[in-house]
């Protein structure tokens, strides 16, 4: 942003010379009034004064204004463009969804996937200086977005998730790995996962239990999330007569998640609803604070010659309106 400063601001005090020299000038102006008058004849006179007697005030205020432009120069009048560098000490964050058969449940809006997909994408779009990662499970694991600090490439590839990509089931244990696979080389201040689950492990080679101690080793912190109302929960099933809505047990190993979060240092949350989910991940974005730090910087430009040359113009009129027109008048 462009700014105007001055190199000697306290060189700017002399402009109270104006209003003394003012003072002195209307002081001097009725001293200099005669005490004798003699008579005359002007007084009976109609006759008006030249419009160039009036001028003749002018004069001062010419020279006032004068001294104020060359007090103004003196004090340097510069530019100043200003910006700013940030340096932010990021973290690593990978989101890990469950995207099995159960989470097209409809206890949230429209169900839970799509719901949590709009609700990370907000928490994604609303952090500075982090990379971000996907990691999806069901019956296995994979990568659907390596860590990266482009958020449209992660957001497109969050609303890219859908039901059905991979074999169904519920491998948390799976999950956690390949998460930890993700950011176990990474060099970040902090290194976060973000576990979304609504079932219990029920397949995969690697335990959740064991998944967490891994993370534990390489000081990556676990969140866990539980989504899920309390009891049943409506779910779309296939039937010989299409598809038909009914009500299910909602079942949630929040023992697990518990434990995963306690042994890695973060947290479990419990989501019931969409307004639920949204407070979890505000939670969850005041735990994780990226560092910023600000560097201000400016460049300065002397700019005092636009008013050295109003100063000499407004010289130069004085002069010319004493020499031309006024040098008759007293």
């Amino acid at each position: 942003m462009k700014a105007v400063v001055f190199a000697n601001p306290q060189l700017l005090y002399l402009l109270a010379i104006v209003p003394v020299v003012i003072a002195f000038h209307v002081w001097k102006s009725k001293k200099g009034v005669a005490a004798v008058r003699i008579s005359s004849l002007d007084s009976f006179s109609s006759r008006s004064k030249p419009f160039r007697w009036y001028l003749r005030e002018g004069l001062f205020v010419l020279r006032l204004l004068v001294l104020s432009l060359l007090i103004v120069v003196i004090a340097r009048p510069q530019s100043a463009n200003e910006w700013e560098q940030v340096n932010s000490e990021g973290i690593d964050i990978i989101m890990c969804m469950d995207a099995s058969g159960s989470m097209q449940a409809m206890d949230f809006k429209p169900n839970r996937l799509e719901a949590s997909k709009e609700v990370a994408s907000q928490f994604i779009s609303g952090r500075q200086g982090d990379r971000f990662g996907i990691v999806i499970f069901s019956g296995e694991s994979f990568t659907q977005c390596p860590l990266t600090n482009d958020k449209a490439t992660v957001l497109n590839l969050m609303n890219e998730l859908k039901f059905g990509m991979i074999e169904d089931g519920t491998a948390i244990g799976m999950g956690l790995a390949t998460s930890v696979n993700r950011l176990k080389d990474s060099d970040a201040k902090s290194k976060v996962i973000i576990l979304l689950t609504d079932g219990v492990n029920n397949r995969g080679m690697v335990s959740p239990v064991t998944a967490a101690d891994i993370a534990k080793n390489y000081n990556i912190r676990v969140y866990t999330i539980g989504v899920g109302t309390m009891g049943m929960a409506p779910m779309p099933v296939s039937t010989m007569f299409g598809m038909r809505t009914q009500d299910v047990q909602v079942e949630i190993d929040e023992e697990v998640l518990e434990r995963i979060a306690e042994t890695t240092g973060g947290q479990y949350f419990r989501a019931t609803d969409n307004a639920k989910l949204a407070a979890i991940y505000q939670e969850i974005d005041k735990l994780e604070k990226t560092i910023l730090d600000v560097q201000k910087f400016s460049k300065r430009k002397d700019e005092y010659f636009p008013w050295l040359l109003a100063a000499a113009i407004v010289l130069f009129l004085e002069i010319f309106l004493r020499a031309m027109f006024l040098k008759n008048i007293p």
